[in-house]
Parts: structure tokens; sequence; C-alpha cells
């Protein structure tokens, strides 16, 4: 496909007293890499299930990949999405093996029965886990992993249906330094690939950034505070704004830096 892959107009989402998001308008092209970074509340994990779409709009309207949200069948739209959450891998049977984790995303499902898949198949999962550094790990229950080894299958489950959006859902809470740092690198090569999807991730913090992502949009409390070019977006009075508290802000060797003053 080429052109848009996500618009949101005016959108808003309301749970009973509260509003999640507010007015938001976003539109992300092929081919660019985009991150939502705002603090907790702000928004972004509702607003990826928009992308996702896993939630509706209370207000406006989303397109995803040319289809419009309530006017589309979402169980024919969710497959070419690839969707890395912690959600999802709350939903994986302890004892699966890491291979059929990544597998069973061809049929849109999570857990092994008696589904038959291609030599072509189980060719693609191993390459996507040789590549994401789990190779190893094909043949390990995905209960015994670490965390930072079940974030890197679950983007190895995204990536296996060849999808044309990818959305990672905060991909590295929860890892030590050691484990970001490979998770980010890993991401950073994904992000240069010609060949790999449109891509947005979330996150807490401008340190998880990977080399490589071209945009940024920036949330508070359901409203957006800047998006655009990433060099455009990190400046230290949009994330002073965004956080709510004085910072600084930093890039260096293609990483960025944020602390209080």
């Amino acid at each position: 496909m080429s052109g848009e892959v996500l618009r949101l107009s005016d959108v808003g989402v309301r749970r009973e007293q509260s509003m999640l998001l507010r007015e938001v308008t976003w539109t992300v092209q092929e081919n660019e890499r985009w991150v939502v970074i705002g603090p907790n509340g702000a928004g972004k994990t509702t607003l990826l299930q928009l992308a996702a779409a896993m939630l509706f709009p209370t207000e406006g309207t989303v397109e995803v990949l040319g289809e419009r949200l309530g006017r589309t069948d979402v169980f024919d739209l969710r497959p070419r999405i690839g969707f890395a959450s912690s959600a999802v891998a709350e939903k994986v049977p302890a004892d699966e093996k890491v291979i059929d984790v990544v597998l069973t995303a061809s049929y849109a499902i999570l857990g092994r029965w008696n589904e038959e898949y291609e030599s072509a198949d189980v060719t693609r999962a191993v390459e996507l886990l040789d590549a994401l550094g789990c190779a190893e790990l094909i043949r390990r229950r995905f209960a015994t992993l670490s965390e930072g080894e079940r974030k890197r299958v679950q983007i190895a489950r995204a990536l296996m249906p060849d999808p044309e959006l990818l959305l990672l859902d905060e991909p590295a809470a929860g890892l030590d330094l050691g484990g970001r740092e490979e998770l980010v690198s890993r991401l950073s090569a994904l992000a240069d690939d010609p060949m790999a999807p449109t891509m947005a991730m979330v996150t807490h913090h401008v340190e998880e950034v990977p080399e490589g992502f071209t945009h940024a949009l920036l949330l508070r409390r359901g409203s957006v505070v800047a998006m655009g070019k990433v060099d455009e977006v990190f400046t230290e009075e949009h994330l002073t704004r965004c956080f709510g508290l004085p910072l600084t802000v930093e890039r260096q060797s293609g990483r960025w830096y944020a602390r209080a003053r």
C-alpha cells in the first residue's frame, strides 16, 4: 500500500465521566516511524488501541489502512496490524512454546491447537526470532523467559503476519538497563529496514526512543501537546509542557535524554 496508513480526526474517547482522549487529530504516512510519549494517564495506550482497531472512538473518526472504524469488519482489519503489548502477553498460555507463540499469529490466535502450518510459515517464524536475537529460545516455554526475552518474542509475533502497520505498547517497560539497550538496538535496526512496516511505539521515556524513528506525538491528559518530526518535537519547551516539570533535553549519538533541571 502507499500513502496514508492512519488518520484520526477530532477523536475523543469517553469512559463514564472521564475523557481519555479529546480532540486528537493525527495522520501517519507509509514508512513513518512514530513514537507516542507522555506521562501516566496521558491516553497513550488508548490511542494505540484505536490504531489497532481494538477500541472505537466516542467522538470523531478513525481510519486504519483505508478502513473507517464502525464501517468495516475489524476481524478482517486486525490481521493487517501487528500489535505487541503486555495485555497480549498475559493471554499467552504459560506452557506455549516460543515458536508456537509466533506461528499462531498467522491465524490471529493465542494457543496452538490442531491448525496446520506450512514449512514457509515455520521458516518465517524462525527467521523473525533470529533477527530479534531469540533463535536459541525457539523450544523454550514462554513462561520461562525473562521479561526482555518475552518482549522480543512478542515483537516477532507481531511481525509474523507481515503487517502493514506495527504497533508497540511500551516495549521496554520492566526491562533492566541491558535488556532495554538490547531492545532499543533491535528496534533501531527494524526502523532502518525499508521493508519493515509503518511503526508507532508508546513509551514514557525519550531515552527509549530508538535511532531511526522519524516522528513524535506528545500527549498530556488526553490532549496533543505537540506532533511532527522528532527534532522539532523533542524540545525543552514541548517536553516541559508535556510532563509538567522543567526539563533539560539533549541528543547524543542519535539518542535522546531528558533530565529535570
